[in-house]
């Protein structure tokens, strides 16, 4: 009933109590748990705008790590530290 990711356990773990307790208080309705990251249903314009967010970040996140390994360099340079 459970994959083995542990990101699938807890919906399902959730959907088989509150069932039980609906089946318990004699409720007809029944509840349905899934663990999607997005809808299926969604617009190509979510996905772009998704897309472009993370790649911008991603690229930002580029720019800046040269400069703080150079600095890291530098330090190490002026205090003469070596590795084995």
């Amino acid at each position: 009933m459970c994959g083995a990711e542990p990101i699938n356990c807890y919906p399902v773990l959730v959907n088989v109590i509150s069932n039980t307790l609906l089946r318990l208080l004699n409720c007809t309705a029944r509840i349905r748990v899934w663990s999607e990251l997005f809808s299926r249903t969604q617009s190509q314009d979510l996905k772009n705008y998704i897309f472009f967010n993370c790649l911008s970040y991603l690229l930002i996140l580029a720019a800046g790590l040269p400069p703080l390994l150079a600095v890291s360099s530098m330090e190490d340079y002026k205090v003469k530290s070596t590795s084995c």
